[in-house]
Protein backbone atom coordinates (compact mmCIF):
# COMPACT_ATOMS: atom_id res chain seq x y z
CA UNK A 1 0.00 0.00 0.00
CA UNK A 2 1.55 3.26 -0.81
CA UNK A 3 2.00 5.54 2.42
CA UNK A 4 -0.61 8.36 3.54
CA UNK A 5 0.61 11.75 1.69
CA UNK A 6 1.37 14.82 3.94
CA UNK A 7 3.80 16.51 1.52
CA UNK A 8 1.83 18.34 -0.43
CA UNK A 9 3.88 21.93 0.35
CA UNK A 10 6.28 19.60 -2.14
CA UNK A 11 3.91 18.91 -4.65
CA UNK A 12 0.21 18.17 -5.34
CA UNK A 13 -1.18 15.38 -7.10
CA UNK A 14 -2.98 16.85 -10.68
CA UNK A 15 -6.43 17.20 -9.66
CA UNK A 16 -8.76 14.97 -11.84
CA UNK A 17 -11.37 17.70 -13.19
CA UNK A 18 -7.72 19.21 -14.44
CA UNK A 19 -6.46 16.05 -15.94
CA UNK A 20 -9.74 15.73 -17.90
CA UNK A 21 -9.09 19.45 -18.74
CA UNK A 22 -5.32 18.47 -20.14
CA UNK A 23 -6.24 15.32 -21.79
CA UNK A 24 -7.92 16.59 -25.13
CA UNK A 25 -4.47 18.87 -25.22
CA UNK A 26 -2.20 15.91 -24.98
CA UNK A 27 -4.04 13.82 -27.78
CA UNK A 28 -5.74 15.45 -30.35
CA UNK A 29 -5.66 19.66 -29.45
CA UNK A 30 -1.71 19.80 -30.95
CA UNK A 31 -0.95 22.65 -32.67
CA UNK A 32 1.29 25.13 -31.84
CA UNK A 33 -0.37 28.89 -30.38
CA UNK A 34 1.88 30.88 -32.82
CA UNK A 35 0.63 29.01 -35.64
CA UNK A 36 -1.92 30.76 -38.39
CA UNK A 37 -4.32 28.19 -39.11
CA UNK A 38 -7.34 26.13 -37.09
CA UNK A 39 -4.67 24.04 -34.67
CA UNK A 40 -3.12 26.85 -33.96
CA UNK A 41 -6.19 29.04 -33.43
CA UNK A 42 -7.13 26.50 -31.20
CA UNK A 43 -3.96 26.03 -29.25
CA UNK A 44 -4.37 29.99 -28.95
CA UNK A 45 -7.67 29.83 -27.54
CA UNK A 46 -7.02 27.47 -24.99
CA UNK A 47 -3.96 29.88 -23.48
CA UNK A 48 -6.32 32.73 -23.48
CA UNK A 49 -8.74 30.75 -21.56
CA UNK A 50 -6.45 29.73 -19.21
CA UNK A 51 -5.04 33.09 -18.54
CA UNK A 52 -7.96 34.42 -17.63
CA UNK A 53 -9.33 31.71 -15.66
CA UNK A 54 -5.58 32.88 -13.46
CA UNK A 55 -6.03 36.46 -13.86
CA UNK A 56 -9.75 36.00 -12.33
CA UNK A 57 -8.39 33.84 -9.09
CA UNK A 58 -5.71 37.03 -8.61
CA UNK A 59 -8.39 39.15 -9.01
CA UNK A 60 -5.80 40.95 -12.06
CA UNK A 61 -6.06 41.62 -15.90
CA UNK A 62 -5.45 38.76 -17.92
CA UNK A 63 -3.03 40.70 -19.71
CA UNK A 64 -0.30 40.84 -16.53
CA UNK A 65 -0.25 37.12 -16.69
CA UNK A 66 3.29 35.47 -18.34
CA UNK A 67 3.07 31.79 -18.38
CA UNK A 68 6.83 30.48 -17.35
CA UNK A 69 8.04 26.99 -16.78
CA UNK A 70 7.59 27.33 -12.91
CA UNK A 71 8.25 29.28 -9.81
CA UNK A 72 11.95 29.49 -9.73
CA UNK A 73 11.70 30.95 -13.33
CA UNK A 74 9.33 33.43 -12.33
CA UNK A 75 11.59 34.73 -9.70
CA UNK A 76 14.34 34.37 -12.16
CA UNK A 77 12.51 36.67 -14.90
CA UNK A 78 10.94 38.96 -12.24
CA UNK A 79 14.48 40.15 -10.10
CA UNK A 80 17.05 39.29 -12.61
CA UNK A 81 14.80 41.36 -15.30
CA UNK A 82 14.42 44.57 -12.92
CA UNK A 83 17.49 44.49 -11.69
CA UNK A 84 20.13 43.36 -14.46
CA UNK A 85 19.61 47.31 -16.54
CA UNK A 86 20.97 48.41 -13.04
CA UNK A 87 23.81 46.44 -12.13
CA UNK A 88 26.32 48.84 -13.02
CA UNK A 89 24.43 51.24 -10.65
CA UNK A 90 25.44 49.63 -7.37
CA UNK A 91 21.66 49.56 -6.74
CA UNK A 92 20.06 47.65 -4.06
CA UNK A 93 17.62 44.94 -3.47
CA UNK A 94 15.72 44.25 -0.07
CA UNK A 95 15.01 40.58 1.17
CA UNK A 96 14.05 38.12 4.05
CA UNK A 97 15.94 35.46 5.61
CA UNK A 98 12.99 32.96 4.96
CA UNK A 99 12.87 33.23 1.49
CA UNK A 100 13.09 29.94 -0.79
CA UNK A 101 16.08 29.63 -2.60
CA UNK A 102 14.84 30.49 -5.75
CA UNK A 103 15.16 34.16 -4.32
CA UNK A 104 18.16 33.99 -1.73
CA UNK A 105 20.11 32.43 -4.82
CA UNK A 106 19.34 35.02 -7.43
CA UNK A 107 19.93 37.57 -4.82
CA UNK A 108 23.29 35.74 -4.04
CA UNK A 109 24.02 35.85 -7.84
CA UNK A 110 22.82 39.53 -8.25
CA UNK A 111 25.35 40.41 -5.31
CA UNK A 112 27.79 38.87 -7.44
CA UNK A 113 27.41 41.42 -10.36
CA UNK A 114 28.00 44.31 -7.90
CA UNK A 115 24.22 44.74 -6.47
CA UNK A 116 23.49 45.07 -2.78
CA UNK A 117 22.12 42.86 -0.83
CA UNK A 118 20.06 43.47 2.48
CA UNK A 119 18.71 40.15 3.80
CA UNK A 120 16.21 41.25 6.47
CA UNK A 121 15.97 38.73 9.97
CA UNK A 122 13.08 37.24 11.54
CA UNK A 123 11.19 37.15 14.82
CA UNK A 124 10.75 33.37 16.26
CA UNK A 125 7.66 33.16 14.55
CA UNK A 126 9.59 33.29 10.97
CA UNK A 127 7.61 37.01 10.81
CA UNK A 128 9.63 40.21 9.09
CA UNK A 129 8.64 43.38 10.68
CA UNK A 130 7.48 46.02 7.62
CA UNK A 131 9.52 48.47 10.17
CA UNK A 132 13.25 46.35 9.10
CA UNK A 133 11.95 46.36 5.45
CA UNK A 134 11.48 50.27 5.68
CA UNK A 135 14.39 51.02 7.65
CA UNK A 136 16.74 49.38 4.81
CA UNK A 137 15.37 51.50 1.91
CA UNK A 138 18.43 53.77 0.85
CA UNK A 139 18.22 55.84 -2.22
CA UNK A 140 19.51 53.45 -4.05
CA UNK A 141 17.10 50.65 -3.68
CA UNK A 142 14.78 49.68 -6.59
CA UNK A 143 13.23 46.07 -5.39
CA UNK A 144 11.88 44.51 -2.47
CA UNK A 145 10.93 40.73 -2.66
CA UNK A 146 9.55 38.52 0.47
CA UNK A 147 7.05 35.82 0.04
CA UNK A 148 3.63 35.42 0.81
CA UNK A 149 3.52 31.50 2.54
CA UNK A 150 6.32 29.96 4.08
CA UNK A 151 7.13 27.01 2.69
CA UNK A 152 8.34 25.38 5.42
CA UNK A 153 6.55 26.66 8.36
CA UNK A 154 3.52 28.20 6.56
CA UNK A 155 3.79 31.95 7.97
CA UNK A 156 2.57 34.38 6.12
CA UNK A 157 4.20 37.66 5.78
CA UNK A 158 2.29 41.13 5.83
CA UNK A 159 2.46 41.55 2.59
CA UNK A 160 -0.19 44.55 2.31
CA UNK A 161 1.93 46.46 4.88
CA UNK A 162 5.19 45.90 3.07
CA UNK A 163 3.77 47.13 -0.35
CA UNK A 164 2.22 50.32 1.20
CA UNK A 165 5.95 51.33 2.29
CA UNK A 166 7.47 50.01 -0.85
CA UNK A 167 4.66 52.32 -2.92
CA UNK A 168 5.77 54.96 -0.48
CA UNK A 169 8.90 54.79 -1.09
CA UNK A 170 8.72 54.81 -4.89
CA UNK A 171 10.21 50.84 -4.92
CA UNK A 172 8.37 47.89 -6.78
CA UNK A 173 7.53 45.24 -4.77
CA UNK A 174 8.14 41.46 -5.91
CA UNK A 175 5.93 38.77 -3.76
CA UNK A 176 6.78 34.81 -4.49
CA UNK A 177 3.15 33.28 -3.23
CA UNK A 178 3.81 29.87 -5.08
CA UNK A 179 3.07 28.32 -1.74
CA UNK A 180 -0.18 30.30 -0.89
CA UNK A 181 -2.33 30.63 -4.22
CA UNK A 182 -4.79 27.70 -3.50
CA UNK A 183 -4.55 27.70 0.10
CA UNK A 184 -5.99 31.56 0.96
CA UNK A 185 -7.19 34.02 -0.61
CA UNK A 186 -4.36 35.85 -3.21
CA UNK A 187 -6.46 39.03 -4.43
CA UNK A 188 -3.65 41.21 -6.16
CA UNK A 189 -6.00 44.13 -5.55
CA UNK A 190 -5.65 44.37 -2.07
CA UNK A 191 -2.02 42.45 -2.03
CA UNK A 192 -0.87 45.65 -4.39
CA UNK A 193 2.74 44.26 -4.99
CA UNK A 194 4.14 44.90 -8.42
CA UNK A 195 5.05 41.20 -8.79
CA UNK A 196 3.74 38.04 -8.04
CA UNK A 197 4.94 34.25 -8.40
CA UNK A 198 2.50 31.26 -8.89
CA UNK A 199 3.69 27.73 -9.28
CA UNK A 200 0.84 24.83 -10.74
CA UNK A 201 2.06 22.48 -9.23
CA UNK A 202 1.47 23.13 -6.04
CA UNK A 203 -2.29 23.62 -6.42
CA UNK A 204 -3.06 20.54 -8.38
CA UNK A 205 -2.46 21.65 -11.92
CA UNK A 206 0.75 19.90 -13.26
CA UNK A 207 4.51 20.35 -12.95
CA UNK A 208 6.47 22.22 -15.24
CA UNK A 209 3.89 25.32 -15.70
CA UNK A 210 3.96 28.55 -13.24
CA UNK A 211 3.34 32.40 -13.70
CA UNK A 212 4.37 35.70 -13.55
CA UNK A 213 1.94 38.40 -12.42
CA UNK A 214 3.35 41.84 -13.84
CA UNK A 215 1.36 44.81 -12.93
CA UNK A 216 0.42 46.95 -15.65
CA UNK A 217 3.11 49.62 -16.73
CA UNK A 218 5.52 48.00 -14.65
CA UNK A 219 8.45 47.20 -17.16
CA UNK A 220 11.80 44.47 -16.75
CA UNK A 221 14.16 43.51 -19.06
CA UNK A 222 14.03 40.10 -20.57
CA UNK A 223 16.08 37.77 -18.93
CA UNK A 224 15.69 35.05 -22.00
CA UNK A 225 16.59 36.06 -25.78
CA UNK A 226 14.50 34.70 -28.59
CA UNK A 227 10.81 35.37 -30.33
CA UNK A 228 7.97 37.58 -28.69
CA UNK A 229 5.86 34.95 -26.76
CA UNK A 230 4.52 36.23 -23.60
CA UNK A 231 4.90 39.60 -24.62
CA UNK A 232 8.49 39.05 -25.39
CA UNK A 233 9.30 38.39 -21.94
CA UNK A 234 9.16 34.58 -22.10
CA UNK A 235 10.24 33.17 -25.55
CA UNK A 236 9.52 29.93 -26.41
CA UNK A 237 6.70 27.58 -27.80
CA UNK A 238 4.29 27.83 -24.83
CA UNK A 239 3.43 24.63 -22.81
CA UNK A 240 -0.37 24.32 -24.01
CA UNK A 241 -1.28 21.61 -22.03
CA UNK A 242 -0.18 22.56 -18.92
CA UNK A 243 -0.84 25.63 -18.90
CA UNK A 244 -4.54 24.87 -19.87
CA UNK A 245 -4.18 22.83 -16.21
CA UNK A 246 -2.87 25.69 -14.70
CA UNK A 247 -6.05 27.48 -15.59
CA UNK A 248 -8.42 24.81 -14.48
CA UNK A 249 -6.54 24.63 -11.47
CA UNK A 250 -7.43 27.94 -11.05
CA UNK A 251 -10.58 27.97 -11.78
CA UNK A 252 -11.41 25.19 -9.12
CA UNK A 253 -10.11 26.97 -6.57
CA UNK A 254 -12.10 30.32 -7.68
CA UNK A 255 -14.43 28.35 -7.12
CA UNK A 256 -14.02 27.36 -3.52
CA UNK A 257 -11.04 29.00 -1.96
CA UNK A 258 -12.96 29.95 1.56
CA UNK A 259 -14.27 26.16 2.44
CA UNK A 260 -10.79 24.85 0.83
CA UNK A 261 -8.94 26.79 3.66
CA UNK A 262 -11.39 25.64 6.64
CA UNK A 263 -10.90 22.13 5.29
CA UNK A 264 -7.32 22.47 5.52
CA UNK A 265 -6.90 23.72 8.46
CA UNK A 266 -9.42 21.66 9.97
CA UNK A 267 -7.08 18.47 8.91
CA UNK A 268 -4.03 20.21 9.84
CA UNK A 269 -5.66 20.82 13.71
CA UNK A 270 -6.77 17.28 14.24
CA UNK A 271 -2.83 15.98 13.35
CA UNK A 272 -1.37 19.04 15.76
CA UNK A 273 -3.95 18.00 18.45
CA UNK A 274 -3.92 14.32 17.84
CA UNK A 275 0.35 14.41 18.00
CA UNK A 276 0.40 16.64 21.22
CA UNK A 277 -2.37 14.31 22.96
CA UNK A 278 0.35 11.55 22.64
CA UNK A 279 3.98 13.17 22.90
CA UNK A 280 5.64 15.92 24.99
CA UNK A 281 8.57 18.00 24.12
CA UNK A 282 6.64 19.03 20.66
CA UNK A 283 7.57 22.37 19.30
CA UNK A 284 5.29 24.33 16.39
CA UNK A 285 8.07 25.72 14.43
CA UNK A 286 5.97 29.47 12.98
CA UNK A 287 3.38 31.76 13.54
CA UNK A 288 0.47 29.86 15.53
CA UNK A 289 -2.16 32.02 13.42
CA UNK A 290 -0.76 33.87 10.70
CA UNK A 291 0.32 30.87 8.83
CA UNK A 292 -0.79 28.76 6.04
CA UNK A 293 -3.93 26.49 7.05
CA UNK A 294 -2.39 23.17 5.56
CA UNK A 295 0.80 23.68 7.23
CA UNK A 296 2.27 22.28 10.66
CA UNK A 297 6.25 22.53 11.35
CA UNK A 298 6.51 20.01 14.59
CA UNK A 299 10.03 20.00 16.55
CA UNK A 300 10.14 16.72 18.46
CA UNK A 301 12.83 17.05 21.35
CA UNK A 302 16.41 15.42 20.72
CA UNK A 303 15.21 13.27 17.99
CA UNK A 304 16.74 13.12 14.32
CA UNK A 305 14.16 13.95 12.05
CA UNK A 306 16.02 11.58 9.51
CA UNK A 307 15.55 8.85 12.44
CA UNK A 308 12.14 9.50 12.62
CA UNK A 309 11.56 9.35 8.86
CA UNK A 310 13.63 5.83 8.82
CA UNK A 311 10.73 4.59 11.25
CA UNK A 312 8.00 6.20 9.58
CA UNK A 313 7.56 3.99 6.20
CA UNK A 314 3.29 4.42 6.41
CA UNK A 315 3.55 8.09 5.99
CA UNK A 316 5.13 10.68 3.34
CA UNK A 317 6.49 13.81 4.95
CA UNK A 318 9.51 16.08 5.06
CA UNK A 319 11.91 17.10 6.89
CA UNK A 320 13.20 20.41 8.02
CA UNK A 321 16.56 19.55 8.52
CA UNK A 322 18.69 18.90 5.63
CA UNK A 323 21.35 15.58 5.54
CA UNK A 324 24.54 15.55 4.17
CA UNK A 325 25.99 12.65 4.66
CA UNK A 326 26.23 9.89 7.88
CA UNK A 327 25.40 11.01 11.26
CA UNK A 328 25.79 14.96 9.80
CA UNK A 329 22.75 17.19 10.11
CA UNK A 330 22.20 20.62 8.96
CA UNK A 331 19.22 22.99 10.12
CA UNK A 332 17.62 24.66 7.52
CA UNK A 333 17.66 28.26 6.80
CA UNK A 334 14.72 28.66 7.75
CA UNK A 335 14.49 27.18 11.43
CA UNK A 336 18.03 28.79 11.82
CA UNK A 337 16.64 32.32 11.25
CA UNK A 338 14.04 32.13 13.38
CA UNK A 339 16.71 31.36 16.17
CA UNK A 340 14.58 27.51 16.95
CA UNK A 341 16.34 25.72 19.69
CA UNK A 342 18.95 22.64 18.22
CA UNK A 343 17.25 20.08 20.13
CA UNK A 344 14.15 20.78 18.46
CA UNK A 345 15.28 21.96 14.44
CA UNK A 346 16.95 18.90 14.54
CA UNK A 347 13.99 16.34 14.74
CA UNK A 348 11.80 18.73 13.12
CA UNK A 349 9.07 17.42 10.32
CA UNK A 350 7.31 19.43 8.11
CA UNK A 351 3.56 18.31 7.39
CA UNK A 352 1.36 19.48 5.01
CA UNK A 353 -2.12 17.99 4.14
CA UNK A 354 -4.03 18.55 0.63
CA UNK A 355 -7.57 18.71 -0.38
CA UNK A 356 -7.74 14.82 -0.77
CA UNK A 357 -6.11 14.57 3.18
CA UNK A 358 -9.23 12.49 4.92
CA UNK A 359 -9.76 12.52 8.74
CA UNK A 360 -9.09 8.57 8.13
CA UNK A 361 -5.49 9.29 6.94
CA UNK A 362 -4.78 12.23 9.48
CA UNK A 363 -5.99 9.26 12.44
CA UNK A 364 -3.62 6.64 10.96
CA UNK A 365 -0.96 9.25 9.96
CA UNK A 366 -0.91 10.87 14.07
CA UNK A 367 -1.10 7.74 15.36
CA UNK A 368 2.20 5.91 12.78
CA UNK A 369 4.40 10.01 13.73
CA UNK A 370 3.77 9.40 17.44
CA UNK A 371 5.04 5.73 17.29
CA UNK A 372 8.13 6.55 15.35
CA UNK A 373 9.36 9.46 17.23
CA UNK A 374 8.51 6.89 20.40
CA UNK A 375 10.94 4.19 18.82
CA UNK A 376 13.46 7.20 17.76
CA UNK A 377 13.87 8.28 20.68
CA UNK A 378 14.20 4.80 22.30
Amino acid sequence: MKPIYLDYNATTPVHPIVAKAMHPYITDMYGNPSSTHWYGFDAREAVDKARAQLARLLECEPQEIIFTGCATESNNIAILGLLTPWMDCKRHLITSAVEHPAVLEVARFCRSLGCSVTVIPVDSNGLVDPCDIEKAITKNTVLISIMHGNNEVGTIQPVEAIAMIAKNHGVLFHCDAAQSIGKIPVNLRKLDVDMLTVAGHKFYAPKGVGALFLKAGTSIQKVYHGASHEFGLRPGTENVTGIVGLGAAAELASENIETRSLKLAETRDRLHNAILAALDDVRLNGHPEKRLPNTLSLGFKNVSATDVMNNLLEVAVSAGAACHGPGEHRISHVLEAMAVPQEYARGTLRLSTGIMTTNDDIDVAAMSIVEAVKRARD
